[in-house]
């Protein structure tokens, strides 16, 4: 039996528990996600720099799995675009059972394999692409057929799983083994797997924008401002990394279209936002050089 399939021998009376036990139980457990990840963070530093040089060429960060793994995947692609600026068209996932499996659970989609692989391909793989493939169990059918249809595509392969030995790690280009073991509830990877999934999968695309220069310092100045909270964070952080006031801080965000990248330039270096815009394509958005730093 699998790992997170195997009953938990620390709780076997835990429907007897008082309610602050209870709790105090389920926080405690998901510490080990925390470990499992920590572990597995060579393994992530390896995907970080396999995957940066492809992405930097045009590739798109790909993403396939089922059930809460796959919804955990969703959820990473979507937060790119306003932490980052990241085109939703270059971070893409795909959900055993389609777009309604997000609210409601299908039934057997997670076994259809070559539904997984049919589901790639309507993406129009290349091999500059990173297609990351997420399974808790490490052997869902609809997981493994994205992942071979991807091998043959070319593209770059990260399987997360949270058993040893699971195939989709196995046969990735980078296998993450996310080692939870068994889960309180017994088989309900939605708990310490999901939560190690999840931290892992912010690793490594937070990761990969800090290498694409989406980060100055630990400032976020690649923010897009898609609401009132952002467009006011956006002036904050022109202020921190320029040292302006906030006048002048929230004048210049204007004039750069909202970005903060071109604010801090335009700031610090005393140019106008055409100007600051050319010096930030010939460093290829690399704040930190462009600023001669």
């Amino acid at each position: 039996m699998l790992n997170t399939e195997t009953p938990s021998t620390l709780h076997p009376d835990l429907d007897r528990y008082a309610t602050e036990p209870l709790v105090r139980a389920f926080v405690d457990d998901q510490l080990n996600a925390v470990a499992a990840v920590q572990a597995a963070a060579p393994a992530i530093a390896r995907a970080v720099d396999l995957a940066v040089p492809r992405i930097r060429a045009g590739g798109r960060l790909l993403y396939l799995g089922a059930g809460t793994s796959g919804r955990l995947g969703l959820l990473d692609s979507v937060e790119l675009l306003p932490t980052f600026s990241w085109p939703s068209e270059r971070a893409v996932a795909r959900l055993a059972g389609g777009e309604q499996a997000m609210f409601v659970a299908v039934e057997g989609a997670e076994d259809d394999g070559p539904q997984g692989a049919a589901d790639l391909l309507g993406l129009q793989p290349t091999a500059q692409d990173v297609v990351i493939l997420i399974a808790a169990s490490g052997a869902t059918p609809y997981v493994l057929g994205a992942l071979r249809e991807a091998k043959r595509q070319g593209c770059l392969t990260i399987g997360l799983a949270n058993n040893p030995g699971a195939p989709v790690a196995g046969e990735a280009d980078v296998g993450i083994l996310l080692d939870t073991g068994a889960e309180i509830v017994s088989g309900s990877t939605r708990l310490k797997a999901g939560t190690a999934q999840k931290i892992a999968l912010n690793t490594l695309s937070s990761s990969i924008m800090v290498k694409l220069h989406k980060v100055y310092g630990n400032l976020m100045v690649d923010v897009k401002a898609t609401n009132a909270k952002l467009r006011r964070r956006s002036v904050a952080l022109a202020q921190r990394a320029s040292g302006a006031d906030e006048a002048a801080a929230a004048s210049a965000v204007q004039a750069a279209g909202g970005s903060v990248k071109l604010a801090v330039l335009m700031l610090r270096a005393g140019l106008g936002a055409d100007a600051a815009r050319a010096r930030l394509d010939a460093t290829d958005g690399n704040l930190r050089a462009a600023l001669g730093e």
